[in-house]
């Protein structure tokens, strides 16, 4: 983008998109995801606070900021791997020279894919001039994204196109330095259509699907109404406090305007993380404590939590704040990011996963009627790990107090033979399964190709003692029984073991999700689905039919806001009941192991996770109205036969 303002000429080209009815000044300078609804996406921030001059001088690079901005997308890769983008701002830029860059990808590696491009950029500096880079202004002049302002993304579509113009992050380009805008995000709204009314913007189909378009389109136009009146000085701290009251949704967003101003906030609830880092030569933000730590070689007590409700602003100045925008409500941190999201390299999160293996070791150990002896433990995926650990953990406590009770009980009648037997009792571990590379067929058939998705998972022969042991792997959860019925049971099975036992360490998934966890469809879990067995079973269909009209009724009114209905569809049976049918369904009809399912208590997990409350997919307990919005109307399209989102 090129300044206008202060006197420089410049011009504004917009023509017209054919695909969407929207002018290329829309359609393409802001690109839009297809489908906003994401897997969690991750946020990279970072605002330099001295000359670049500085950082050649202290660190021996001018190019430290890109580096670090490098180190902090790639250690939060498990968020986002299926594009990435960053944006630049450049500050003091003379008028009619570029100061805002964006490059985005959707490469197999696309963080990699990207950080090329810039260094590409860089050796052909070099070509002409070997000691460019020792001249700091001469970098900053000639390469694209040397800017103060550093903005990085990382996506994880679960829906719709992997191109990388559906990849954050998005912008908004004028002449006038102030009116350029960027912003990324990990987050998802619920009342786009609402937002597009408010700024009298009619989106095309396209646009529709998005709810960064939505978020872009109402700070956009209160920054514009801003700028009118202060053309002197930005202030958006009072544009985000007209726009952020206006979102329903959970949301850790970042954002960089023309003229230098850097902010990130978050929402009211802290439904998603939000982390920041000060000091002396640099601002940074990151949705996970653990990348900032890591990238900068900082304590955990440095990296501070953007509270709920808050945003941390970067004045053009360097002046720093962290101001509250909105009023915060009741904490409802996401527990999913310390089930399975976010890195366990965290030691609070490596903690919490630890915890929520021991708090299922009692369960587990009434499973098997104490029989540790005939038992073998093992993960699957890998992200299950640390709940395994803690899982091992709570087996040990109990089989060390049993040594002991047996050793005391002795009393002076004690063999070295005898007591060698019995300290060396261990629990038996196992590495049962490996996940192969992603496997990709040719084969369209059903049958050839449920054939092959039972190899996803390969497993570890000799390791099992046949009809002797009872096999026990742990999952972070178990959402669709998919993979489980198709491939894990099925590959576990070949191992003879006399029964099955599978330890989900989060609770069960009954509800959709719609602040930007990919758990829209009620009938892609394997809860409702089990719920909804049960009612057939005991010839309650007609309930179903009750409980829709009930929502379409809702719907007329403009309630549907108000009530979750679809807690009706669970009522009627406890939690055991549930469960034991789950078991049922993601075991193959032709199998004769038997197969138990064993799940984390809500109690238990919020013991575990006392910081990260949220629990709507597990309770229906959803914080925002737009909440309930979405899960009586996924509720209406199951019922209607269509295979859609709720929102």
């Amino acid at each position: 983008m090129f300044n206008k303002r202060n006197g420089s000429a410049g011009c504004i080209i917009n023509f017209y998109h054919s695909s969407t009815g929207l002018s290329a000044n829309f359609a393409a300078s802001l690109a839009i995801m297809s489908d906003a609804i994401t897997h969690e996406c991750g946020l990279a921030f970072i605002r330099l606070r001295k000359p670049f001059s500085h950082y050649q001088q202290k660190y021996g690079s001018v190019m430290w900021g890109l580096n670090k901005l490098y180190l902090l997308m790639e250690k939060q890769h498990n968020r986002g791997q299926d594009g990435a983008g960053i944006a630049s701002v450049k500050l003091n830029v003379e008028p009619g020279y570029p100061f805002l860059s964006r490059m985005r990808s959707s490469n197999n590696q696309p963080i990699a894919d990207i950080f090329r491009q810039v260094g590409e950029e860089f050796t052909e500096l070099q070509k002409f001039n070997a000691e460019i880079s020792q001249y700091a202004g001469l970098m900053k002049g000639h390469l694209s994204f040397l800017g103060e302002l550093l903005l990085g993304h990382l996506r994880y579509g679960t829906q719709g196109k992997n191109d990388a113009e559906f990849c954050h992050p998005f912008i908004k380009r004028h002449t006038i330095p102030a009116r350029n805008l960027a912003l990324a995000g990990n987050f998802n709204l619920v009342n786009t259509d609402e937002l597009f009314g408010l700024v009298n913007i009619d989106p095309g189909e396209f646009q529709k699907q998005s709810d960064l378009a939505a978020m872009m389109e109402v700070i956009y136009h209160f920054l514009v109404k801003n700028d009118e009146s202060s053309p002197d000085g930005l202030d958006i701290s009072s544009v985000l406090k007209k726009a952020l009251p206006l979102f329903d949704g959970g949301f850790h967003v970042g954002g960089m305007t023309g003229n230098g101003t850097g902010f990130v906030f978050r929402d009211a609830h802290g439904i998603r993380p939000s982390y920041f880092y000060v000091e002396e030569d640099v601002v940074v933000a990151a949705s996970e404590r653990a990348a900032i730590r890591t990238a900068f070689n900082v304590g955990e007590n440095e990296v501070q939590e953007l509270m709920p409700g808050h945003a941390l602003i970067v004045k053009p100045t360097g002046e720093i704040s962290i101001e509250q925008i909105i009023e915060p409500k009741e904490r409802k941190a996401c527990s999913f990011e310390r089930i399975y999201f976010s890195r366990g390299s965290d030691e609070k999160i490596y903690k919490e996963r630890t915890a929520l293996g021991y708090h299922l070791s009692q369960q587990v150990l009434n499973a098997i009627d104490y029989d540790l002896k005939n038992s073998i433990f093992s993960f699957i995926p890998n992200t299950a790990e640390i709940a395994f650990y803690g899982l091992i953990k709570g087996c040990e406590h109990y089989l060390n107090k049993i040594k002991i009770e047996r050793i005391l009980s002795w009393g002076a009648d004690v063999q070295p033979e005898k007591l060698e037997q019995m300290v060396n009792r261990k629990i038996r571990m196992e590495k049962i399964a490996i996940k192969d590379a992603k496997m990709r067929t040719f084969i369209t058939g059903d049958v050839g190709r449920s054939e092959m998705v039972q190899h996803v998972y390969d497993i570890t022969y000799g390791t099992v003692r046949k009809d002797e042991d009872t096999l026990i792997v742990i999952d972070d959860s178990i959402v669709r029984g998919t993979t489980l019925k198709e491939s894990i049971i099925r590959m576990l099975s070949r191992l003879k073991p006399k029964r099955i036992i599978v330890v989900s360490s989060s609770p069960q998934i009954r509800y959709p999700d719609c602040y930007g966890i990919d758990m829209s469809k009620l009938g892609d879990f394997i809860a409702f689905n089990a719920a909804i067995a049960l009612l057939k079973e005991k010839g309650m269909e007609a309930n179903l039919k009750e409980w829709y009209e009930q929502c379409k009724e809702l719907h007329r009114n403009n309630q549907l806001h108000t009530i979750n209905v679809v807690k009706q569809v669970y009522k009627t049976f406890n939690n055991q009941e549930i469960t034991n049918k789950i078991a049922q369904l993601i075991t193959p009809p032709d199998l004769t192991i038997p197969v138990d399912v064993i799940y984390q208590t809500i109690e238990s997990l919020h013991e575990a996770c006392p910081n990260n409350l949220g629990d709507w997919y597990f309770t229906g307990n959803y914080p925002t109205p737009g909440g309930n919005r979405v899960v009586n109307k996924a509720f209406m399209n199951y019922m209607e036969g269509k295979n859609a989102r709720g929102y």
